[in-house]
């Protein structure tokens, strides 16, 4: 081989490794950017969520139904942070966290289905029929992946950061050691991926359970609901490899 095709075998060689390289990166770079969180619900779950991802640099848009009182969560979340009203809530987050009373949730669905078609929609919320009658009675019965979904048609549901409460939510994110796991489920293998993300990036160890039938093993009232296990832990737990 002559000098010449040696050197332009070296340079080609070259550029298709950067042009791989390039191509690795790219996605990763893409995963780094803040991402556009919409919160309909922010009391004590919700607030506490959006609190934790705000201060790990994304954008989040706290909303209620009167965001006047929503003005010293906004300042704790810091200038990223801003309030609304849910319908703004919805039509502004790439991502939706829908943290409202389950019974709620019906009418979540019915009022910002256009906002939410097409979105990933985290639901935290948690059925009881003391509070939510017949909605709670059948969330509890067939499960929140199964009723969620159908509450929410046309979003990339996932069901995730339910299984514990306000509390460890603020005290437990970012522990030294092993860290609180979250169990994860959903149809929809890219939100799964951007949920694993967020739920890192608040502070816990994302378990993925597997597909929105599976969402009933952490419900409200089972074995691992708000005990604060270890990714480990949830793994035994519920049979996981």
């Amino acid at each position: 081989m002559t000098r010449y095709h040696s050197r332009r075998s070296f340079l080609v060689a070259g550029s298709t490794l950067a042009a791989g390289l390039v191509a690795t990166l790219r996605p990763l770079a893409a995963q780094s950017a803040p991402v556009k969180i919409g919160i309909i619900g922010s009391g004590r779950q919700g607030g506490a969520i959006g609190l934790l991802w705000a201060k790990a640099g994304h954008e989040v848009f706290f909303s209620s139904r009167n965001p006047q009182n929503l003005k010293e969560l906004v300042a704790q979340a810091g200038p990223k942070a801003r309030a609304g009203l849910p319908d703004q809530a919805a039509a502004f987050g790439e991502v939706v966290l829908i943290a409202v009373p389950y019974g709620a949730l019906p009418q979540v669905g019915r009022d910002y289905a256009a906002q939410l078609r097409g979105k990933i929609v985290i639901d935290v919320g948690n059925p009881r029929v003391d509070r939510d009658g017949e909605v709670g009675k059948d969330g509890l019965a067939r499960g929140t992946g199964v009723t969620s979904k159908e509450h929410l048609p046309g979003a990339r549901l996932v069901r995730a950061l339910n299984a514990l409460s306000y509390l460890q939510v603020t005290k437990e994110a970012h522990r030294a050691g092993e860290k609180l796991g979250i169990p994860i489920a959903s149809d929809d293998q890219a939100a799964i991926a951007m949920t694993v993300r967020l739920v890192t990036d608040a502070g816990f160890d994302p378990v993925v359970v597997g597909g929105l039938a599976r969402a009933r093993e952490f419900d409200a009232g089972t074995p691992v609901y708000v005990k604060g296990l270890t990714a480990a832990q949830l793994k035994v737990a519920l049979k996981l490899p």
